[in-house]
């Protein structure tokens, strides 16, 4: 949806950035500038800018940078027109429809709204009610307390053909937009009308925003369908939607995580037991559109369904799912459960500390189909293994973005070889005392998979090290580099939030030497990372960014190291700025495109420079 220039001008002219950047985040006012914490990554030193006159905010650590729409964007996980129209909610203004029957569908949206909201409340009184008591005792039986029934908005739909028909008659509600709405049913043989939902727990499915748009259902007892969901009507549309988002944005942005469950339950019982940030698809396979929204949140949401056939199945529909999809820095992860639990009876059984190490050692989407292949069929024969490595190199094509299927085809070959090699040495498939020979090296294979086979990772994370090692030794070059060192982004997030934070110091800071930076880091409790980054391991075949390495030759192999691991990464971001602009174009989205073309032409002409420079030495 696009807004006339005109009205995007008056949006901004009524509300100031302050107001909206001040709604979550204490600013301080510095002559006609505020000055505050960023939201965007841990800091710890006010570093964000804020400047009425000229609609923007800006950090000077990450370089976020932007007006009012992209903050409410960035920090609440909007579209665009979802921005746009809360914003205007907030300065009084009408937001121009396109044409009469767009202003008709949207007021038409906004009644059924309105209806459902009226709806959820009405199931929430039947909770707490007489009629109520049975599946409420379900639910505390689950441990679920009264605030958590309460967050999520729980109701009860009671068991009759016709009461919510005739409640919300007697109440005026019009039966046409019940209809509409999925809240009643007609019979097509004598068109009386009955309710859609009865002797069911009811689960509100909100958007974004939190506006009711659909039901879930489980019923008690052991009839069937178990769950039954709303139909897709005007204003809900079950493969777009993902439960609990409402409830989870914040938490997922503030963990920079994202947990997708399998269903309702699990959503709430990891919410209860300390893990906020979880959604769930609507009772099928996560669809495109949901895993584009899970992206909005984090970059490698974790997949975490139950560990029966069916939770497996539908991990395996994820990951098929998603593999077109890649992009770089943009992937899932999968979490396997004990067999037979659920995340309710993993946190009831084993603890939250149990739960959240499932969680931390999710494997990565090229662990997940490597075994998912396997699994298929043992590789006990040569024409097997054959099989099993044609049908890998397929799944690697599936990938649409070319430097992702790149990475991963050469990802996937080491790992060949790997396993020929472990082949080799058990005397091949079927040979000797191993009997299946070749799949017991493979699993030997598969555990020495991070020390051996995974070779992109581990040399990826060695020169994120390596950067952050220089910089470390040469705090000076953080003021010529650090434009293209605050638009980079690091894979390993520990290495990554250590980069923003030596960024940050710096500039708190300016002229520290390397014995105070490193003292800064170590007061913050991060002594043991710079001893790590500052060991022998880390700087054996990097000499540059040694400490005694002259200021110069640190400088040309900084500038090197950037431009190898950078440069594609700039110019992959560049892409999608561009891209966004020509789709719809936004001040905020000409700043970041000019913000990541001077990243880009800063780091091309700093290697330029260290070339001429090199030839004349």
């Amino acid at each position: 949806m696009s807004f006339p220039p005109q009205f995007l001008d008056e949006l901004r002219t009524r509300l100031p950035v302050s107001e909206i950047v001040g709604k979550r985040v204490t600013l301080q006012r510095r002559g006609r500038e505020f000055l505050g914490l960023c939201p965007f990554h841990s800091d710890s030193k006010p570093s964000m800018n804020v400047v009425d006159d000229k609609n923007f905010y800006h950090c000077f650590a990450c370089g976020a940078h932007g007006d009012i729409i992209k903050f409410v964007m960035e920090t609440e996980g909007l579209a665009f027109p979802e921005a746009v129209e809360k914003l205007a909610d907030l300065a009084g203004l009408e937001v121009p429809k396109e044409s009469p029957q767009d202003r008709e569908r949207a007021k038409r949206r906004d009644t059924l709204h309105d209806v459902l909201e009226h709806a959820c409340k009405w199931f929430e009184q039947k909770l707490v009610g007489p009629g109520g008591a049975e599946a409420l005792d379900y639910l505390r039986s689950r441990g679920l307390t009264k605030e958590t029934i309460a967050r999520f908005r729980l109701g009860w739909a009671p068991d009759g053909r016709t009461l919510f028909a005739q409640s919300m008659k007697a109440e005026g509600v019009n039966e046409a937009l019940l209809l509409e709405a999925g809240l009643l049913r007609k019979r097509e043989d004598d068109g009386a009308v009955y309710d859609y939902f009865r002797g069911r727990i009811m689960f509100p499915i909100t958007d974004r925003r939190g506006r009711v748009i659909a039901f879930g259902g489980r019923i008690l007892g052991d009839g069937q369908p178990k769950y039954l969901n709303s139909p897709d009507t005007p204003v809900f549309h079950k493969g777009r939607v993902l439960y609990g988002l409402a409830q989870a944005r914040e938490a997922a942005r503030k963990a920079d995580e994202i947990i997708v469950a399998e269903g309702y339950m699990d959503v709430i019982a990891l919410s209860q037991g300390g893990f906020p940030q979880a959604v769930a698809p609507l009772g099928t396979a996560l669809t495109e559109d949901q895993i584009a929204e899970l992206w909005k949140l984090a970059s490698e949401p974790v997949v975490c369904f139950d560990g029966d056939t069916a939770g497996m199945r539908a991990a395996g529909r994820a990951a098929d799912r998603v593999l077109p999809m890649l992009k770089p820095g943009h992937s899932l992860r999968f979490v396997t459960l004990p067999q037979g639990e659920d995340p309710d009876d993993v946190i009831k059984n084993h603890g939250t500390k149990a739960m959240r190490e499932l969680l931390d050692g999710a494997v990565p989407l090229s662990d997940f189909i490597w075994r998912q292949e396997l699994a298929a069929q043992p590789v006990t024969t040569p024409e097997r293994v054959a099989d099993f490595q044609r049908r890998m190199r397929a799944r690697v094509r599936e990938i649409a973005e070319r430097t992702v299927q790149e990475s991963y085809s050469d990802h996937i070959e080491n790992r060949i070889r790997e396993m020929r090699r472990a082949g080799r040495q058990s005397g091949g498939p079927g040979r000797g005392p191993r009997r299946g020979g070749f799949a017991d090296a493979y699993q030997g294979a598969q555990i020495s998979q991070g020390h051996r086979t995974n070779v992109p990772s581990v040399m990826a994370r060695r020169q994120q090290q390596i950067v952050l090692s220089a910089l470390l030794n040469h705090p000076a070059l953080i003021d010529e580099l650090g434009e293209t060192i605050g638009v980079l982004a690091f894979d390993d997030p520990f290495l990554d939030k250590l980069r923003q934070q030596i960024i940050e110091i710096a500039l708190a800071d300016p002229g520290l030497d390397s014995d105070g930076l490193i003292a800064h880091l170590t007061r913050l409790g991060l002594s043991d990372a710079c001893n790590g980054l500052l060991s022998g391991e880390t700087l054996g075949h990097a000499a540059f960014a040694r400490r005694e390495a002259p200021l110069s030759k640190a400088r040309a192999g900084l500038t090197e190291l950037l431009a190898r691991i950078g440069k594609s990464q700039l110019e992959a971001q560049l892409a999608d700025a561009e891209r966004a602009v020509a789709e719809e174009f936004s001040e905020a989205s000409w700043n970041r495109l000019a913000s990541l073309r001077s990243a880009l032409a800063s780091l091309n002409s700093s290697a330029a420079l260290e070339e001429t420079d090199l030839g004349r030495t």
